[in-house]
């Protein structure tokens, strides 16, 4: 059963960062570096890291064999945890 669980938790993150690869939301989820210097920081590295990843993809005509997408869309899940992270030390504060 945990399994099961887990494998819906992982499923539903994946699509979660999938919508926002496609609406461009990233930075709609952005830290405030005010409050959370290091976090607002590692999200701006995972912005480069996506840019980074759409030249590599144009200079390789989007011929990765779907790796690509598929570190964006951790990437993308990776910036939204981020963003709950933050927010779950707001709460504590």
């Amino acid at each position: 059963m945990k399994s099961l669980v887990t494998r819906i938790l992982i499923l539903s993150f994946v699509v979660i960062g999938l919508i926002y690869i496609g609406s461009g939301a990233v930075n709609a989820v952005n830290v405030d570096p005010a409050r959370h210097r290091n976090l607002a920081d590692a999200q701006k590295h995972i912005e480069l890291a996506l840019a980074r990843l759409s030249e590599a993809q144009k200079v390789n005509a989007f011929d990765m064999q779907g790796h690509a997408e598929k570190a964006k869309a951790l990437l993308e899940q990776a910036y939204v945890e981020i963003k709950l992270s933050a927010e779950a030390a707001n709460v504590r504060r």
